[in-house]
């Protein structure tokens, strides 16, 4: 688990964003940073105990103008709801656990975004690849030893 930021660093990267400074804003944030690869029902319910009261719709809402601003990354591994983690802009990817389902932070291959560099691009201008290991993680991989 990361560490959650404070109120005052939320607002002001709301404010660098040109948004609205909000308390369910502050609070979805604050819980992406303390929660990385949350999905929606997990960040409704940790700002819901935050503040008393957000609708699962209001969350949405939240994720997608984070998004349209550049502030949130959301993912969407086979199987499981979509997830969401701040934009930390450091050219990474995730390991998925096939049994549990954990998710880790992976650095991408060293320079300036390799996976960029499709083997036939078919024309497109590509500016953002996702790439998602799967496999089992030392936990799993331990108890299901024999």
């Amino acid at each position: 688990m990361s560490t959650m930021i404070d109120t005052d660093v939320a607002a002001g990267l709301l404010r660098e964003h040109s948004l609205r400074v909000t308390a369910p804003r502050v609070a979805v944030l604050r819980e992406l940073s303390a929660h990385p690869h949350a999905d929606v029902d997990t960040i409704t319910r940790a700002t819901r105990e935050r503040l008393g009261s957000v609708s699962t719709q209001g969350v949405y809402d939240i994720l997608g103008a984070l998004a349209a601003q550049g502030m949130v990354r959301k993912f969407e591994p086979a199987g499981h709801p979509a997830r969401y983690e701040l934009e930390l802009g450091d050219n990474h990817h995730h390991l998925v656990c096939r049994t549990c389902g954990t998710m880790v932070d992976v650095e991408c291959a060293p320079g300036k975004a390799p996976c960029l560099d499709a083997a036939d691009d078919h024309g497109f201008a590509i500016d953002e690849a996702e790439v998602i290991y799967w496999g089992i993680c030392p936990d799993c991989a331990q108890t299901a030893a024999p």
